[in-house]
């Protein structure tokens, strides 16, 4: 089962929307065992910054990557973590 970056100390709000996603062109796969994880707009120092992809293996077979997100809460904006499902 999944887990939410919603709730807790970590919680992300802000007033200001995010851009739009940057285009990545993933680097060559490293191994057939390897998922790409897309890069993604986080907060940090009152400004967006871009966390660019990445290559992982996942936790366990059969897992799937559930991006993270910004999701749109009135006139602000909750950030949501990715995780593996």
């Amino acid at each position: 089962m999944g887990r939410n970056g919603g709730a807790g100390a970590g919680t992300v709000i802000v007033t200001q929307a995010p851009p739009a996603a940057q285009q990545e062109v993933p680097p060559p796969r490293p191994g057939p065992d390897y998922a790409w994880i897309g890069g993604y707009w986080t907060w940090a120092n009152r400004q967006y910054v871009w966390t660019a992809g990445h290559w992982e293996v996942p936790p366990r077979q059969g897992a799937t990557w559930v991006p993270p997100r910004w999701e749109q809460e009135g006139s602000a904006y909750r950030f949501h973590n990715g995780y593996w499902d």
